[in-house]
């Protein structure tokens, strides 16, 4: 690395400003409702790309006319997709502060999602706990809800993480 650039990434560094909204165990309570931000429209190559490297080799994800003889209009997003992206958006507001991920129960897909849909998620705290075999965290659970542009729920899941009590952040 040149002296120049690393005098500019010091300068950079220096003026950074670490955002985050990490919530610990004692900010989640039962019925709490997280909408979470911005959303995200999947497109049609990253679904491509996504099926390819997962290895889900079902036509309906790559192959637009097989998709249409089915009854699509266009292909269809791989369904792991889908649920890793709507997953991906309750990240920030809900597991960020870390914390063993529990599992994942009733994942339900509703309905098909296709390239160029945004997907959001809602999410709604329905369990809460202290640890009892980890000093300084408790168990939390969501139900999280992924909509497309026009409101229809296209993938819910429960899940459950172990979340760093305010002492241990």
């Amino acid at each position: 690395m040149k002296h120049d650039d690393a005098v500019i990434l010091d300068g950079l560094r220096a003026r950074a400003v670490k955002m985050t909204e990490i919530h610990p165990y004692e900010d989640f309570e039962d019925g709490q409702v997280f909408e979470h931000h911005w959303g995200r429209t999947i497109s049609g190559a990253e679904n491509s790309v996504f099926a390819s490297l997962t290895l889900s080799f079902n036509p309906l994800y790559f192959n637009e006319e097989y998709a249409k003889s089915h009854g699509h209009p266009s292909t269809v997003v791989c369904p792991m997709l889908a649920f890793n992206t709507v997953f991906g958006l309750s990240v920030q507001d809900l597991s960020e502060a870390g914390g063993f991920f529990l599992g994942i129960e009733d994942l339900i897909y509703h309905q098909p999602v296709y390239p160029g849909d945004t997907l959001t998620a809602r999410s709604e705290v329905v369990g809460k706990r202290v640890s009892g075999k980890n000093p300084g965290q408790g168990i939390v659970t969501w139900n999280t809800v992924g909509a497309n542009q026009h409101g229809d729920t296209v993938v819910s899941f429960t899940r459950t993480n172990l979340v760093n009590m305010k002492e241990n952040l």
